[in-house]
């Protein structure tokens, strides 16, 4: 048995790059960046963060709203699983890369640039009370 399973939290780096392949299937690719908090271990050594790229790809339905929805800086959570490509340039150089082919993803925050300002509250008409006042010599009746 074996498993091949990826979970990300992080931030896009880069629109996404939307591209049609054979019958008009889009395919979507970006980057999206993960960071590991920096430390300071018991020794009292300071530990920087770390930030890692990882290569992103969605295929179909999900680079449809990939192109329409995810941008720079958008945060994403995303599932999926590891391939690894080669391909050999014209020098006949191997070069690999390894990608996040993404099965299902969530959009948790939209990049701070392209938030919507907030609107001022609208005054509200003015309402006829729902309690009536209590007499002269009544309780109230809380």
């Amino acid at each position: 048995m074996s498993v091949n399973k990826v979970i990300l939290l992080g931030n896009v780096g880069r629109d996404p790059d939307v591209r049609y392949v054979a019958q008009g299937q889009p395919v979507a690719s970006f980057s999206l960046a993960t960071t590991e908090r920096g430390y300071t271990n018991s020794n009292g050594v300071q530990v920087p963060e770390r930030t890692e790229w990882h290569n992103i790809v969605m295929w179909g339905r999900n680079a449809e709203v990939a192109e329409k929805y995810i941008r720079k800086g958008t945060q994403l959570y995303i599932e999926g699983h590891l391939r690894t490509r080669m391909w050999e340039d014209r020098n006949a150089i191997k070069h690999y890369v390894t990608e996040v082919y993404v099965d299902s993803f969530e959009l948790l925050g939209r990049p701070k640039a392209e938030a919507a300002p907030q609107q001022p509250a609208q005054p509200r008409p003015a309402q006829q009370p729902t309690q009536q006042q209590p007499q002269q010599g009544e309780q109230p009746p809380f």
